[in-house]
């Protein structure tokens, strides 16, 4: 049976980049993929563009939401892919094979979720990579130590969301890292890391916009932390510190 993968995309007010993520997804390989696409009532011109791709879309809903999160959340729950995966409206794949990737890292009944390198790039040039994001293999106690993939590259199967819950709306920033530490810690899922760049993700997310942001996702990273058991103030400090190496280290070639 050929594995579904389920590409959710959670949008409001991205009339500038919605095409572009779209036209990535339809870009893709490998088949099939349902891309279901969820608008919190954008008022840009957004929906325009959905309507427009409207034949490409498994699913398309538009009405308001309590954050990306539980828009995230209306997409998992409408998925019926084996897997599920997040492709946001300012980001684009890599390479017309990252989905293809993915599934084959996923021919091995005992892998769980799948993930694999980003790179940071210019909001108005994503040709212009501004950070790289390495991942590397998952190592039992590394997420104590502040380890954690790049969550736009990271596809779980369904079943997980299903055993384990979705996305906590209580976390406005970091439920995404909440996940990851729910998910690999506590739930035992098995992860395959896939050594290649697997997205490009634009940079100015709600996460890094201003020093309020950057504050509020380091409480949530905290409390995330302590919520799932894996440390506190030095795993948070760790977390940080990792983030260094992007800087420096130079992307491979897309390809």
């Amino acid at each position: 049976m050929t594995l579904k993968i389920s590409v959710v995309t959670a949008v409001f007010n991205r009339v500038d980049t919605v095409a572009e993520a779209l036209a990535s997804v339809r870009a893709q390989t490998w088949r099939p993929v349902e891309h279901i696409v969820i608008d919190g009532a954008s008022t840009d011109g957004t929906v325009g563009i959905l309507q427009a791709h409207r034949e490409q879309l498994a699913v398309l809903v538009s009405e308001p939401d309590k954050g990306i999160y539980d828009a995230l959340n209306k997409g998992i729950r409408r998925a019926t892919g084996d897997v599920v995966g997040f492709l946001h409206a300012d980001d684009l794949y890599e390479s017309p094979e990252s989905l293809a990737r993915v599934a084959q890292a996923f021919d091995d009944p005992a892998v769980d979720a799948v993930y694999g390198d980003l790179v940071y790039v210019r909001h108005h040039d994503p040709a212009h990579v501004v950070r790289y994001w390495r991942a590397g293999p998952y190592v039992v106690g590394c997420l104590e130590q502040g380890w954690m993939p790049p969550h736009p590259t990271f596809y779980v199967r369904r079943s997980v969301y299903e055993r384990l819950g979705l996305f906590e709306t209580r976390f406005r920033i970091s439920a995404d890292y909440e996940s990851i530490l729910r998910f690999l810690g506590r739930g035992g899922v098995r992860p395959a890391y896939v050594p290649q760049v697997l997205v490009r993700m634009r940079l100015g997310g709600i996460s890094n916009r201003s020093l309020r942001s950057m504050l509020l996702k380091s409480r949530e990273d905290y409390a995330a932390l302590r919520l799932n058991g894996m440390g506190g103030v030095h795993a948070l400090l760790r977390k940080n510190f990792m983030k260094l190496p992007q800087f420096l280290s130079r992307a491979p070639a897309p390809g």
